[in-house]
């Protein structure tokens, strides 16, 4: 069995080998590689990608404690619950104003929005 000799670099001369590459002074990660001997050809890719500038282009960081997070939740849920109160009042609005016009129908009444207003309670609630 042939053993390969493991290799550690340091945090320091990873962020200096990064550092040549986005400044121009090596001019790829394989160059980089080919410089200093670095076995493997991701290990200097994986490198740029964790210690450089650029790993955080895009990307949105949010730090929030556990309190945050709970009433995020909380929140969320009230959402969830109060959209169902609004569809549920929603579905009871269309059934009201399909009943009223069939009443009105059954009872020979034309205009709908005439009697509508015509009824005790109803114009001050817009129905």
């Amino acid at each position: 069995m042939v053993r390969k000799d493991v290799l550690k670099y340091s945090e320091a001369f990873k962020a200096q080998v990064v550092r040549e590459i986005e400044t121009g002074k090596l001019s790829s990660c394989w160059a980089a590689s080919e410089r200093y001997g670095i076995r493997g050809t991701m290990t200097v890719v994986r490198w740029v990608r964790k210690y450089g500038r650029n790993h955080l282009i895009g990307k949105v960081v949010r730090v929030e404690t556990v309190g945050e997070r709970d009433e995020l939740k909380r929140l969320k849920q009230r959402v969830r619950e109060l959209e169902g109160v609004v569809a549920d009042q929603a579905l009871d609005l269309a059934v009201e104003r399909t009943y009223v016009k069939l009443a009105c129908r059954e009872a020979g009444i034309q205009d709908v929005e005439a009697f509508k207003k015509k009824v005790p309670g109803t114009a001050r609630t817009g129905r």
